[in-house]
């Protein structure tokens, strides 16, 4: 490789991993925030919750990876050309190869990177998570008798503790259960106690009543003396761990067990799922392509165009979004297996096209005027509101 390829490869390098870790950390901070709930509502660690959210990584990673590259291969590419490095390289004499050498390299790289990811790691942290799903939820003690805060056990039944007394018994106890169709029931007992007898457990309430209100308005308040509550369903079937497609390896997507429940009611998600593993870590080398096409040639600082950072990333947004909708409607129509498969192919040959011809991708320039037009009037309109602001402030500061 020559000195100026790894020069670039250099550069690119540097600015893919500053943007690939920053928008790591944005994606993985949305989507913890999202199942903070997992703490919240079932009485975990913290120690659990930071596990739970490393193992969120390994699945953003392919979705993360093509766009940290389409804006590092851009932001270089730009940057060299405002430094008048790409019209130097141009006037010695060196082709454009020169520049889309070592970004492949690089691109391809990550997509070796993705791919792993996606088929080797991926899968196994998806299979974790769902076991610590499972076992919060089926941890009931340490989720139930927690003083004075509202718990959640399953859809419609939520459960409050309101002190633990002596001898493992509990005081202050509320249920309120919607889960029946047409009725409303609330439970409420001064005293209670767990009771577990091998797998069974059973929430004994004494000496409380049982609110029914049904949809019509009619409510029936019945008194009792001891009622049991019957908790072994529900614990039994939140233990269970539902494996989906996505979270199978992709040993066991070439060859799923005729007795698996979610590929015998939709076989289709099976494949749909292998298909897109299988395609989506090309996404890196379409959009290195892609950047390479926008920013890969010496331009003047006097062409009205925009800014070859914005057009990569509208263009790789616009692919990646056809990419998305091919693997999403897979699951019903197998047709779209191949779109799933063509969306990547036919951008990277309409990319190819470009670099080979001596093109340059851009969007319209109808487009680049239209925003250099908007940015105009919303910078003047900020500065004119600014001034206002100003003027108030001085105005009131003479009449006080």
């Amino acid at each position: 490789m020559k000195v100026v390829e790894r020069y670039i490869m250099r550069r690119a390098l540097a600015v893919f991993l500053a943007a690939l870790i920053w928008t790591l950390a944005i994606v993985w901070t949305t989507q913890v925030l999202a199942r903070i709930d997992l703490v919240t509502d079932s009485g975990q660690s913290a120690l659990t919750f930071f596990e739970f959210a490393a193992l969120i990584i390994p699945s953003i990673v392919p979705i993360v990876v093509p766009f940290a590259l389409v804006v590092a291969v851009a932001q270089t590419l730009s940057a060299m050309n405002s430094d008048s490095e790409l019209a130097v390289l141009n006037a010695a004499g060196a082709s454009r190869w020169t520049i889309v050498r070592p970004i492949m390299f690089l691109a391809l790289a990550a997509s070796v990177f993705s791919f792993a990811v996606d088929n080797g790691v991926d899968p196994y942290a998806r299979q974790k998570n769902r076991e610590l799903v499972a076992s919060s939820r089926a941890d009931l003690l340490s989720l139930i008798i927690q003083e004075g805060t509202f718990r959640k056990i399953d859809d419609g039944l939520f459960l409050q503790i309101g002190e633990r007394l002596p001898d493992n018994r509990l005081g202050g106890i509320f249920v309120a259960d919607s889960r029946e169709e047409g009725a409303n029931l609330i439970y409420y007992a001064k005293t209670g106690a767990i009771i577990e007898n091998g797998d069974e457990k059973v929430l004994m309430m004494n000496d409380g009543v049982i609110h029914r209100e049904t949809l019509a308005g009619d409510l029936s308040v019945i008194r009792f003396t001891s009622y049991a509550f019957d908790l072994s369903a529900f614990m039994s079937a939140s233990s269970d761990v539902l494996l989906l497609p996505k979270d199978r390896t992709t040993q066991y997507l070439l060859n799923p067990s005729p007795n698996d429940k979610v590929f015998q009611k939709k076989p289709n998600r099976y494949l749909a799922e292998l298909n897109q593993r299988f395609s989506e870590w090309s996404y890196s080398l379409v959009f290195a392509l892609i950047a390479l096409a926008v920013a890969g040639d010496a331009r003047s600082h006097r062409e009205a165009r925009i800014h070859p950072l914005i057009t990569s990333i509208a263009i790789a947004f616009f692919v990646r979004w056809l990419g998305f909708f091919a693997a999403g409607n897979a699951d019903n129509v197998p047709q779209y297996a191949y779109m799933v498969y063509g969306v990547p192919i036919v951008a990277s040959a309409v990319a190819t096209w470009f670099i080979v011809s001596n093109r340059t991708m851009e969007l319209p320039v109808a487009w680049a005027d239209w925003m250099t037009n908007f940015a105009g009037r919303f910078s003047d309109g900020w500065s004119a509101l600014k001034l206002r602001f100003a003027r108030r402030g001085a105005s009131g500061q003479r009449a006080g």
